[in-house]
């Protein structure tokens, strides 16, 4: 019948056009077959190894791996070799690295304040308390010597002359020679400062005159220097290699990070016995005293600019190779936009 040919003609017509408009089931993104974080025993490294013990990113890739560097040199053949995808580091290295064709982006800044003068002296209470005093000193012409020199030649000192610098290999290095007696006084960051002071039993007071007192906070110097926030954007994640031109992946590894440092900062025991599983010498509670005292917060780096650039320009005023030349252009500040 004719009305009946019309009718099943529209019918097929629409779902014709149904099927034209809906589109097939997305396939399943496939995982990475195998993701590689690396950092410093330092407390910027603390979400990484959160995010791999608790399998924040177990739908990433099928295998993933923390690598430890224990100096800028190690750090360095990491990001030269495309050795990691996502590589904690101080950001003047990551500006330097960059300024000398690193193909890098810096995704975030998380490290706001971990830098403390420790001391055998209680009454050291600034830079200048210490002249002509032997400091240790980790990772020369590195975070944190020179925050040091910067803070030294705002007072009108000189970190060469007016104090005797012995220069080590890490934090953790600087540690030791502290608690074994070997020195007085050493520049350290958390976790190491906590390390020390937990060694020695002079944590958060002691009943008897401690062994070790937290003497200068650098970033209170680095305020009351500069006028500004008591506060230095000195450490953040970078992405290197093939994972800079997957965005999505970065947006999902800085998501997972934010929620991992949050959780730590939650839980402090629980992730210091996260921590203390990979890397040697630190302690479950150090951790969790370093997590109570650091300024940590996870600012993306693109809404950092206007500090990094801050930090950048006094590096550059003072020794323009520190951060490789001159200031890093866009193209370093990844995801987000600026303020």
């Amino acid at each position: 019948m004719p009305g009946c040919r019309r009718l099943l003609a529209r019918l097929i017509g629409a779902a014709a056009l149904l099927a034209g408009l809906v589109s097939p089931p997305l396939a399943a993104v496939e995982r990475l077959p195998k993701l590689v974080l690396a950092g410093p025993a330092a407390a910027v490294s603390t979400p990484l190894i959160h995010m791999i013990e608790s399998g924040a990113l177990q739908d990433v890739a099928e295998r993933i791996e923390f690598h430890t560097w224990k100096d800028p040199d190690q750090l360095r053949v990491l990001a030269l070799g495309g050795k990691a995808d996502f590589i904690a580091m101080p950001t003047n290295v990551a500006a330097n690295l960059y300024n000398r064709g690193v193909s890098l982006k810096l995704l975030n800044v998380s490290t706001w304040g971990v830098l403390w003068m420790v001391s055998r002296d209680k009454e050291a209470k600034t830079l200048a308390d210490f002249r002509g005093k032997e400091i240790a000193m980790p990772f020369r012409a590195d975070m944190p010597d020179i925050v040091f020199g910067l803070l030294a030649e705002k007072q009108g000192l000189d970190a060469k002359k007016d104090f005797k610098l012995r220069y080590v290999g890490s934090p953790l290095d600087a540690m030791q020679l502290l608690v074994t007696r070997r020195v007085d006084h050493a520049l350290l960051a958390e976790p190491a400062v906590s390390m020390a002071l937990r060694k020695t039993k002079s944590f958060p007071v002691s009943i008897i005159a401690p062994d070790l007192y937290r003497s200068t906070d650098l970033q209170q110097e680095w305020g009351r220097l500069f006028k500004r926030e008591t506060r230095i954007p000195q450490a953040g994640i970078a992405v290197i290699g093939q994972a800079l031109a997957d965005e999505k992946l970065q947006a999902r590894v800085m998501a997972a990070y934010e929620q991992s440092l949050l959780w730590c900062q939650k839980n402090m025991l629980k992730c210091g016995e996260m921590v203390a599983k990979r890397i040697d010498l630190l302690t479950p509670e150090a951790v969790a005293d370093s997590l109570a005292v650091s300024q940590t917060r996870h600012v993306a780096a693109a809404a950092a600019r206007p500090e990094l650039e801050f930090f950048f320009g006094q590096l550059y005023a003072r020794n323009p190779a520190l951060v490789g030349g001159k200031l890093p252009d866009d193209g370093f500040y990844g995801l987000g936009k600026a303020p």
